[in-house]
């Protein structure tokens, strides 16, 4: 979850659901310490600390684990979450792989028309949530057979354009002048002469 996004009741609501959670921990909340283990490298540097805390919001109590990393090129970070179980890394990446998500999100929100319907009922609006991810699948995997650099909406709009014709797009994406060249010299061949009025 965001940084932005911190609930404590919604939060006790995840946890007796069994959902874990991991977010960011804002820096104004007030919350006490239960229990507290520092970790220090060969180097006896401190490398993070591993809290139980306990959040008390008028009757509701939340006890979460506050885990901070340390790391000597980068601000330390707060994590907080509900799972006691998993190792302090596997904390770290479930952060850090929500980058990967939203990065998705917003490539599908830029490139696909989502932000309206085609049809009104359930089963279009289904079918056209579903389109969207496959298209941008199948778009990801053309977009790494192309050995040049393009960029992701450079290929979506070309996909657009040259949806309906029959030419090898990956060789036309890695070089375009070429590939140009080669299409409209077999379409002047093809053309034939026009006759005259008088003919």
């Amino acid at each position: 979850m965001d940084r932005g996004y911190i609930d404590i009741a919604q939060f006790q609501r995840l946890t007796e659901e069994g959902v874990c959670y991991v977010t960011k921990m804002k820096k104004n909340l007030k919350f006490e310490v239960l229990e507290s283990v520092t970790y220090v490298n060969p180097k006896g540097l401190v490398t993070h600390t591993d809290q139980k805390v306990r959040f008390t919001c008028g009757e509701l109590t939340h006890d979460a684990r506050r885990v901070e990393i340390f790391d000597e090129k980068k601000k330390p970070v707060v994590l907080l979450t509900n799972n006691f179980g998993f190792s302090i890394e596997d904390v770290s990446d479930i952060y850090r792989l929500r980058w990967a998500i939203e990065s998705l999100y917003k490539q599908l929100k830029q490139n696909f028309p989502l932000h309206f319907f085609y049809g009104d009922s359930v089963n279009a609006i289904q079918i056209q949530t579903w389109v969207v991810p496959i298209a941008n699948l199948l778009i990801t995997v053309l977009s790494r057979k192309i050995k040049r650099h393009c960029a992701f909406s450079q290929i979506v709009t070309m996909v657009r354009l040259t949806l309906m014709y029959y030419i090898d797009f990956i060789s036309f994406m890695e070089n375009p002048d070429k590939a140009w060249l080669e299409i409209t010299g077999k379409m002047n061949q093809k053309v034939p002469p026009e006759p005259t009025l008088f003919d």
